[in-house]
């Protein structure tokens, strides 16, 4: 039976599964010590907790447990990331790469240190939404340190050439650094295959609880990163500050679910993602995915719908949970950077949605949100004056 209102917006956030909530309830209250209390059983079984949960991300990324350091999300992890490799370099001038469909998370740091005297270069992408390896090399110079590109963008879902770039950054001993928030779980992620340093995750985009991340450190990596956050000497160091033991014990559970479950749920997705595209082709006319097809996350579609007022179209969806763009930027009337970075004229992405399916999306889901969405672009064609080829062309 459907069940209303139908949310199609996991990109932003997923619900938390019941299977991690019942793995943290006992972390609030029966086994509620400081991991960090090593003088008595009840620290020791918040510290053997948490290092349960590093494996188990361990396992997800491959790579040593001791190489995963807890945080309180991707955007933290980030920070640390981008932040932690250039104060390390205190006595040289600093290049750093990365490309205009970042997420804020990226950019804004960036700009930060663009505003201490490090020079930053930002790739364009082409009209699919990818970068080429070939631009990022250009890009280099020789006194580049760190390139940042995420794995899967948040808004288009386009899956970047994430270990050419890392094969290329290694070969030229700079630090490559992905936000792989979006990524996880839901397509391989194994940080040796992709020749990444430095990886930033999220539970909450896993179906873990919000207010925990992760940043994978690749022990072999060329420079080692200064602490944003001094006192205590938590997470070896890197990181201080009590662990939010609960936190990360569902981060953990989370990241085992998904290491079990990754193939057939890639599977899934898929499908109801096809699903949702052919309603639209078949219902609708003037439409288009931003962002490359094939090239992208199982479990995202990002269409325009020509023709119509964009603000018109979240307005309608009263019973279905979608978005325009990230959900950090949600409240911004600008249209979406990312789809302005590949070209998609600012009236059409206003037009545009994001589709984000996720663990508990039903076929039964995809069809109602195919007629509603339909349904509501064919009145509001109607209605506009807006013409499409000004936005198609």
């Amino acid at each position: 039976m459907l069940k209303l209102p139908v949310y199609l917006d996991y990109h932003a956030t997923t619900p938390t599964d019941p299977r991690v909530v019942e793995a943290m309830t006992p972390y609030f209250s029966d086994h509620f010590g400081n991991a960090a209390s090593r003088q008595h059983s009840f620290g020791w079984a918040a510290r053997d907790a948490v290092e349960l949960a590093r494996r188990q991300l361990a396992a997800l990324i491959g790579c040593h447990s001791r190489e995963v350091y807890f945080t309180s999300g991707a955007t933290e992890s980030n920070n640390l990331a981008l932040k932690g490799i250039v104060s390390a370099f205190t006595k040289r001038r600093i290049h750093v790469v990365t490309v205009t469909t970042e997420h804020r998370a990226v950019l804004d740091p960036l700009c930060v240190l663009q505003d201490r005297g490090v020079r930053v270069t930002v790739v364009q992408p082409d009209q699919d939404g990818l970068i080429s390896v070939e631009a990022i090399k250009q890009a280099m110079t020789a006194e580049t340190v760190l390139i940042s590109v995420m794995t899967a963008n948040n808004e288009i879902g386009v899956l970047q050439p994430i270990s050419e770039i890392g094969a290329l950054a290694r070969s030229c001993g700079i630090v490559f650094h992905t936000d792989a928030a979006q990524a996880l779980g839901k397509v391989p992620f194994v940080v040796e295959d992709l020749s990444v340093d430095l990886a930033s995750f999220s539970a909450h985009k896993i179906y873990g609880p919000k207010g925990v991340g992760a940043l994978y450190v690749r022990r072999r990596a060329n420079v080692s990163l200064l602490p944003l956050i001094d006192g205590g000497g938590h997470e070896q160091g890197l990181r201080s500050g009590t662990l939010n033991v609960p936190g990360i014990v569902g981060f953990g559970c989370a990241a085992a679910i998904c290491e079990n479950d990754l193939t057939s749920e890639r599977k899934r997705t898929r499908m109801l993602r096809d699903r949702l595209l052919s309603g639209f082709e078949n219902r609708l006319e003037r439409i288009r995915v931003n962002g490359s097809l094939k090239h992208r996350l199982p479990n995202n579609l990002n269409v325009a719908f020509a023709g119509l007022e964009g603000e018109s179209l979240l307005a309608g969806l009263n019973d279905v949970a979608v978005s325009s763009g990230a959900a950090c930027t949600s409240a911004n009337p600008e249209a979406s950077h990312v789809l302005k970075a590949i070209g998609v004229p600012d009236t059409l992405a206003r037009a545009s949605l994001r589709f984000g399916l996720g663990r508990w999306t039903t076929s039964e889901e995809i069809d109602y949100v195919v007629d509603k969405v339909s349904s509501l672009v064919t009145r509001l064609r109607e209605l506009s004056s807006i013409t499409e080829d000004d936005q198609l062309n």
